[in-house]
C-alpha cells in the first residue's frame, strides 16, 4: 500500500476548495487545479479567510493555519500536476463529459500507483472507472458541504475497485478529520437519495402553498433537528445542482424523484441560490 503525500483536487468550485483546504489542514501537499485563474484566486481568497476565521474561532491554531497555507498551491495544468500526485480528487461540475475528459488526460500521465477518487453524487463508480486504464483504483470520495464543518465521507466502490483502493480512500478521509462510511453502488448513493427526497418534497410543499419557504425550513430545523432547511441547503448547494440530481435519480429511480415544476422553472430563471445571489432567499 502506497503512501498519500501528494494530493491533487481537480476543479476549484464550492466543493473541490473546500477539499483542498481540509487535504492541506491534515498536512498532505495539495495542488488545486482549475482552468480559471479567476476561481483560483478566489480560491485562495476562500483559504485565507476560513483559515483566519478558523484561529479567531479558536478551531486551529495560528502556526496551523500557517503550515496550512504553506501546504495549498494552485495550477492550471492538469497534466503536470496529475504528474506527481498520489490522490487525485475529481471535484468538477456533474457533467459526464467532462469528468471522463479530466480522468482521461490524468490516467495518461499519473503514476501507476495514484488513486482516483470522485466527488460525484449522481455518476457510477465503475463508469468513471472505465474512462482510465485502472479502475481497481477508481471509487466515489463522497463530501458534503461545507466540506470543512460535514464530518462525512461516503465511499462508494465500482465493480472493480479493489479493497486496497477502499482503505486507501478511507485513511485519507480519516486523516482529513472525517467519519466514512462504505456504500455499495446504486444511483444516488445513500445521502443523496434522501437529501433529494426531502429537498424536492420541501418545493412541492413550497408550489402547493403549504407554508412559506422560511417556515418550511424552520419546521423542518426545529421539529425534526435538521441542523439547515431543505430549502436553505438547495440555495447552498445550488438549485442546478439539485435539479441535475433529480432528473438522474428521476430517471435511474422512477416517478417519486420526478423534479418539482417550480424548482424547473427557478433554474430556467437563473435563479440558481447563493452563487447568483438568489434562489429561494435573496442574498447580499
Amino acid at each position: 500500500m502506497s503512501e498519500v503525500k501528494n494530493v491533487a483536487v481537480i476543479g476549484a468550485g464550492v466543493m473541490g476548495r473546500g477539499i483542498a483546504y481540509v487535504s492541506a489542514l491534515a498536512g498532505f501537499s495539495t495542488t488545486l487545479v482549475d482552468v480559471s485563474n479567476t476561481q483560483l484566486e478566489d480560491a485562495e481568497n476562500f483559504f485565507e479567510k476560513t483559515a483566519n476565521k478558523g484561529v479567531d474561532l479558536g478551531k486551529i491554531t495560528l502556526e496551523r493555519k500557517i503550515e496550512l497555507l504553506k501546504n495549498i498551491s494552485t495550477s492550471t495544468n492538469l497534466e503536470e500536476v496529475s504528474g506527481y500526485t498520489d490522490l487525485l480528487i475529481e471535484a468538477v461540475p456533474e457533467k459526464r463529459d467532462l469528468k471522463k475528459k479530466v480522468m482521461e488526460i490524468a490516467d495518461q500521465v499519473a503514476p501507476k500507483h495514484t488513486i482516483f477518487a470522485t466527488n460525484t453524487s449522481t455518476i457510477s463508480p465503475t463508469e468513471i472507472g472505465s474512462f482510465t486504464n485502472r479502475p481497481s483504483k477508481v471509487a466515489v470520495m463522497h463530501f458534503f458541504n461545507p466540506v470543512h464543518r460535514m464530518p462525512l465521507v461516503e465511499i462508494v466502490r465500482g465493480l472493480e475497485t479493489s479493497d486496497e483502493t477502499v482503505s486507501e480512500i478511507r485513511e485519507a478521509a480519516e486523516k482529513m478529520g472525517k467519519e466514512t462510511v462504505e456504500v455499495n453502488e446504486f444511483p444516488g448513493f445513500v445521502t443523496s437519495r434522501i437529501s433529494a427526497l426531502i429537498g424536492n418534497e420541501a418545493f412541492y410543499m413550497l408550489q402547493e402553498g403549504v407554508a412559506e419557504a422560511k417556515d418550511i425550513d424552520k419546521a423542518i430545523k426545529l421539529g425534526l433537528n435538521f441542523p439547515m432547511g431543505p430549502l436553505e441547503l438547495g440555495d447552498l448547494v445550488g438549485l442546478d445542482t439539485r435539479l441535475n440530481n433529480l432528473k438522474y435519480l428521476h430517471r435511474t429511480l422512477g416517478e417519486k424523484y420526478r423534479p418539482a415544476p417550480l424548482l424547473e422553472q427557478m433554474v430556467q430563471a437563473g435563479r440558481l441560490g447563493r452563487k447568483t445571489n438568489q434562489g429561494i432567499y435573496k442574498y447580499d
